[in-house]
C-alpha cells in the first residue's frame, strides 16, 4: 500500500510539472506519525534513511560524465568552490552574533551551498534549456556540487568534537586526494573495465545484483578505512558510471534505482513533523526566503564575476536557487554524531523540503516576469496578471462560472423560501380562523311560528284576501 501510494503522489506531481521526488516526500509526510499514522515505526524509518543515503550517492555517482563535464570545469569548480566559502562565511557570522557553536557554520554552510540535481534537471528539460549554454553551465555546477558531498561528509562526520582537529584534516585531505586521483584516472580516453564484467555480461538476472554488490562492497571499505561508508558508495558509483559497462548496469539497475530513490524520499517525508512545521510556521517561511534570496544572489554574483551575461547569470542561479537532496544526507550525519539535536534536523528537513517544493515554481514565475521586462505593466498586480495570464484568464472563467452557478442556486432557493413562506402563512391564518369561530357562541337559527292553535275559518280569510286583486 504504501508503494502504491508513494506511486501515485510522484505520478501527480508529474502531472503538474513537478519532481517527482516531491510526490514521495508528500507521501512520505501523510503516511507518517504525524498525518495518517500508517507507519509509526522510528527504527524502521532511520534504517531506510541510511540505507537511502548509500544508495543515492550511489545513483548519483553513477549519473555523473566526468568527460562531459571537462569543457566548462574551471567556471563550475569556481563558482561550487566560492558557494561553500561565501557560505560558509556568513553562517560563521551568525553563529558569532547568536551565539551557535562553530560546527552549525560548517554544517548550514554546506547544506546551504548545494543544490538538487534532481529539481534542477526537471526544471531544464520543462523549459527546454537542458542542451542549452544554461543548461550545461547549470549541470556543470551540480556536478562539481556533487563531486565536493563526499569531503563534506567526512568533514561532518568529524565534527562530533565541537571542532576539526588534525586527525580530521588528514582525513578530509585523504578524501580529497582520492577523489582527485579518481577523477584523474577515470577521464583518461579509454575507459576502464570493472572486475568480473565478463562473468555477468551475458546474464540480465545477475547485472543489477552485480552493481548492488558493487556498491555495498566500496561502502563497506569507506567505512573500513575509516571514511563514511556514503564516501565509498559514492566512489563506486563514479567507477561505474565513467567505467565501459555502464550503459548495461545502467539499463538493468534502472527499476531498482527508481524503487530504492522513492524510498529513499518517501523516508525523508517520513521524518517530517506536521506538528512542529505549524508550531515554526513563521520561522521555517523566514529561513526558506532567506536560503532563496541568499543563494540566488550569491550565484548571480559569483557567475557575473567570471564573465557570464547577466540573462545567463540569472537563469542559472533560479534553476539551483533550492536546497539539495544532499542536504538530507548531511543532516543525518550531524544527527547521528551529535552534532545537531532533533529539533534542529526537523527544522532542516522542513525547509529543505518546502524549498524543493516551491522551486519550480519560483523559477516559472521568475522567467515569466523576465519575459515581460519590456510590457507596459508597471503595477505589481498587473504584472502578476501579464505573466500569469493563461492562469489567470482560466481562473476568471472558473470564477464567473462558479459566480453564476452560486447566484442562480441562491434565487432558486429564494423562490422556494418565498413559496414555503407563503403556504406557510396561508396555513396559519386558516388555523387562526378557526380557532376564533369556535370560540364565538352559536346563533340560533330563525323557526317559523306555529299556527296550530289558529282558527281553521281564520286562516281560510287570510288566503282568501291574498287572491282577492288589489284596489287601484
Amino acid at each position: 500500500m504504501v508503494a502504491v501510494a508513494a506511486t501515485l503522489c510522484g505520478m501527480a506531481m508529474v502531472r503538474l510539472r513537478q519532481p517527482a521526488i516531491i510526490g514521495y516526500i508528500l507521501c512520505g509526510v501523510l503516511l507518517g506519525p504525524s498525518a495518517l499514522s500508517l507507519v509509526e515505526n522510528r527504527e524502521a524509518i532511520n534504517l531506510l534513511a541510511r540505507l537511502g543515503v548509500i544508495l543515492l550517492l550511489y545513483f548519483i555517482g553513477m549519473e555523473l560524465s566526468l568527460r562531459s563535464f571537462r569543457s566548462i570545469w574551471k567556471t563550475a569548480v569556481i563558482t561550487t568552490m566560492l558557494q561553500i566559502a561565501v557560505s560558509v562565511g556568513t553562517l560563521y557570522i551568525a553563529t558569532r552574533l547568536f551565539g551557535w557553536p562553530t560546527p552549525y557554520a560548517i554544517l548550514f554552510g554546506f547544506c546551504l551551498a548545494l543544490s538538487s540535481t534532481a529539481v534542477a534537471v526537471t526544471v531544464l528539460e520543462d523549459v527546454g534549456e537542458l542542451r542549452s549554454q544554461v543548461g550545461k553551465l547549470a549541470i556543470g555546477i551540480l556536478i562539481a556540487q556533487d563531486l565536493a558531498v563526499a569531503p563534506m561528509l567526512v568533514t561532518v562526520g568529524n565534527l562530533a568534537g565541537g571542532e576539526i582537529g588534525f586527525a580530521a584534516f588528514v582525513e578530509v585531505a585523504a578524501s580529497i586526494g582520492i577523489l582527485v586521483g579518481l577523477i584523474i584516472f577515470l577521464t583518461r580516453r579509454k575507459r576502464v573495465d570493472l572486475p568480473f564484467h565478463h562473468l555477468v555480461a551475458d546474464r540480465p538476472s545477475l547485472t543489477p545484483l552485480a552493481g548492488l554488490a558493487w556498491c555495498f562492497a566500496f561502502a563497506s571499505l569507506g567505512g573500513a578505512i575509516g571514511l563514511s561508508p556514503a564516501f565509498g558508495a559514492f566512489l563506486a558509483g563514479l567507477i561505474v558510471g565513467n567505467s565501459a559497462q555502464r550503459q548495461t548496469i545502467h539499463e538493468h539497475a534502472g527499476p531498482i534505482q527508481a524503487v530504492l530513490l522513492m524510498v529513499f524520499f518517501l523516508s525523508i517525508g517520513l521524518l517530517v513533523d506536521l506538528n512542529f512545521v505549524w508550531e515554526n510556521f513563521g520561522l521555517l517561511v523566514a529561513l526558506w526566503a532567506f536560503v532563496t534570496l541568499f543563494k540566488t544572489a550569491l550565484n548571480v554574483a559569483v557567475l557575473r564575476a567570471q564573465g557570464e551575461s547577466w540573462n545567463d547569470a540569472l537563469s542559472v542561479a533560479l534553476v539551483i536557487g533550492q536546497l539539495g537532496e544532499f542536504t538530507f544526507v548531511l543532516a543525518a550525519v550531524a544527527l547521528s554524531v551529535g552534532v545537531i539535536d532533533d529539533t534542529v534536523h526537523k527544522t532542516v528537513v522542513a525547509v529543505t523540503v518546502l524549498s524543493l517544493a516551491t522551486s519550480p515554481l519560483f523559477f516559472d514565475l521568475a522567467r515569466r516576469l523576465r519575459n515581460l521586462v519590456k510590457s507596459d505593466a508597471e503595477a505589481p498586480l498587473e504584472l502578476l496578471r501579464f505573466a500569469y495570464i493563461r492562469e489567470w484568464t482560466v481562473t476568471k472563467s472558473v470564477s464567473l462560472m462558479l459566480l453564476e452557478m452560486t447566484f442562480r442556486t441562491a434565487t432558486w432557493l429564494q423562490i422556494k423560501l418565498d413559496r414555503a413562506r407563503a403556504a406557510s402563512k396561508e396555513r396559519l391564518e386558516a388555523r387562526r380562523a378557526r380557532h376564533q369561530n369556535a370560540g364565538k357562541p352559536a346563533v340560533p337559527e330563525p323557526t317559523p311560528p306555529d299556527n296550530t292553535d289558529e282558527p281553521r275559518a281564520g286562516r281560510k280569510m287570510r288566503r282568501a284576501d291574498k287572491r282577492r286583486p288589489t284596489d287601484a
